[in-house]
């Protein structure tokens, strides 16, 4: 490890600890006042749970803003292969590998027609990796492929008999019985998107240091038509950005995978990254963390390109399809607290799977928070004269603005770069997007975190997680779908406000904003998937992103 990427860690976690610091002030000055209940302790130390990825957002945040504003060519200043990346068609020989199953093949195969359509046919092949079980579907979804291919030679498709391993099984199967003459390899999702000049340049990037093993590009949200996706994507790219230039800074050599979008090199790949079961005999679903973790072990890097230029990726299109997403990741992380002690593994390795799980370990903090601070109010340690409402508030914004701050980093960027905020419409149409898209992360997250409470609460006692088929078409969700999925939230979200609103007024108003989430869930999910809602969302022109109004960022 160089002594630069050694102070770097250094100076990233005295402001980590500075953060934290700053937070447990905070909550010891809105809490010590007038004694210390149960009530309040219990909070203090689910508090101090959730603190680590809060400060890590913040400190991520920070770095992120400062390279972005102040480094003349910001993805370069954190990926030197970047800027030996040499020009020219590349030397190795490539397959764009995509992993499908039960899949809309007429939305698969355009995007890639037109990556193919653009890469050197001599240097590159498209592969579709199917675990569509047999039937109808395979039967339609292989038609599909071979009229794709007709003028395509260098298109293949393989279907397997067994499904063994999910993805993962899917992409070593490949490469142990198709991957003869290639060198590299680019894993796509059903819904990714890149340019021919993205992948030429992750190519280059890995033709230029031969010890890198993975080059992650930055992803963006596909333009969307529905409301749900439109909202939610605004505010992930300026947020991914700002969060990923950050970490690339002080992790170095030891950055994380995704698990699609990426080049990869084969060997080290094929030789290191073949998982086994779990010790419960289950496979690893969330594969891409444990990847990884295996080329760190052994010496190999792993970096990430912090731009998104020429990198999509479709996003759910409702609430409801999201939270399912969203919960198969839970589970997938959560499978990592098995494989933390394993021998071998880096301390940043170690580290990267910490941070996966602690991505979905706040969620049962915060509802549980929410739960003692009804309690202590309905007891009388809350809203009274013993808490402080000015360290409150305090507390509240500073927790709010730690775990939002790469999107406010990201906004930030934007406003105080002209051109960048010209290819988004100018400032004015771009805040009016921030704005909205922060109105719409209020009303969402409190249910989502909810929903992963509970999720995480059964998975103990034998709930099952797999790798089901997603819904990625747009469509309406009827009143009915939405409250049987989000009747929980709504139902804690009555009781709670009930709690509040006897404690004292004080209490229910600073309570509100996460209370309207959950009492809104069902109609958030309904409105934010209606057609009409979508439609207005375009024609005024919100959240809109430089793809869609035909200025791309280059």
């Amino acid at each position: 490890m160089s002594e630069s990427i050694i102070l770097r860690r250094a100076a990233f976690l005295c402001l980590v600890l500075a953060i934290t610091a700053g937070l447990v002030a905070l909550a010891v000055a809105v809490l010590a006042p007038g004694g210390w209940t149960g009530w309040e302790v219990l909070i203090l130390a689910c508090f101090l749970g959730t603190i680590p990825w809060s400060a890590l957002s913040a400190a991520n945040a920070l770095v992120g803003l400062a390279i972005l504003l102040g480094a003349k060519d910001p993805p370069a200043a954190v990926l030197p292969a970047l800027r030996a990346a040499r020009p020219g068609p590349p030397r190795g020989r490539t397959a764009i590998a995509i992993c499908v199953r039960n899949e809309d093949m007429a939305a698969v195969l355009p995007p890639l027609g037109r990556l193919m359509d653009g890469l050197p046919a001599d240097r590159f092949a498209l592969w579709v990796l199917s675990d569509t079980p047999a039937g109808p579907v395979a039967e339609a979804e292989e038609a599909a492929f071979r009229a794709f291919a007709r003028d395509r030679p260098c298109a293949h498709y393989r279907r397997r008999a067994v499904n063994e391993g999910f993805k993962a099984g899917n992409v070593m199967d490949f490469l142990d019985h198709h991957a003869a003459g290639l060198d590299y390899f680019l894993c796509l999702d059903a819904d990714s998107e890149m340019t021919p000049q993205a992948v030429l340049r992750l190519v280059a990037c890995l033709e230029a240091d031969e010890r890198l093993a993975i080059v992650q590009q930055l992803i963006h949200g596909r333009p969307a038509t529905a409301a749900f996706p439109r909202l939610f994507q605004f505010g992930m790219r300026q947020g991914m950005r700002a969060w990923a230039m950050g970490q690339a800074w002080w992790q170095g050599d030891e950055g994380p995978y995704w698990g699609h979008n990426a080049i990869i090199r084969i060997a080290p790949f094929r030789e290191l990254c073949r998982l086994g079961p779990l010790p419960d005999g289950s496979r690893i679903l969330s594969h891409d963390q444990v990847e990884a973790t295996r080329l760190h072990a052994a010496g190999w890097k792993v970096r990430v390109l912090p731009d998104d230029t020429g990198s999509a990726e479709g996003n759910p299109p409702t609430f409801g399809d999201f939270v399912t997403r969203d919960l198969r990741w839970a589970g997938g992380n959560m499978q990592y607290l098995a494989l933390l002690r394993l021998p071998g593994l880096t301390p940043m390795a170690r580290w990267q799977l910490v941070q996966a799980i602690l991505l979905f370990l706040g969620a049962p903090l915060w509802c549980a928070i929410l739960v003692l601070a009804a309690a202590n109010a309905l007891a009388g340690g809350g809203g009274g004269a013993a808490t402080p409402t000015g360290a409150l508030v305090a507390l509240l914004a500073a927790t709010w603005a730690c775990h939002y701050a790469p999107k406010l980093a990201g906004y930030a960027e934007v406003l105080l770069k002209p051109a960048l905020a010209a290819r988004h419409g100018g400032r004015a149409a771009f805040a009016r997007g921030a704005a909205a898209e922060i109105a719409f992360t209020t009303l969402m997250e409190p249910a989502r975190l909810m929903a992963q409470t509970l999720f995480l609460l059964a998975l103990p006692f034998g709930l099952k997680v797999g790798w089901a088929p997603q819904n990625r078409a747009d469509r309406g969700v009827t009143w009915a779908d939405a409250a049987r999925q989000f009747w929980p939230p709504t139902l804690a979200g009555i009781v709670l406000t009930v709690a509040f609103a006897v404690a004292s007024p004080l209490a229910l108003l600073l309570a509100l904003p996460v209370l309207a989430s959950l009492l809104l869930a069902v109609p958030f999910a309904v409105v934010t998937a209606d057609p009409a809602f979508s439609a207005w969302l375009r024609r005024a022109g919100i959240c809109a992103l430089p793809e869609e109004i035909g200025t791309p960022i280059r």
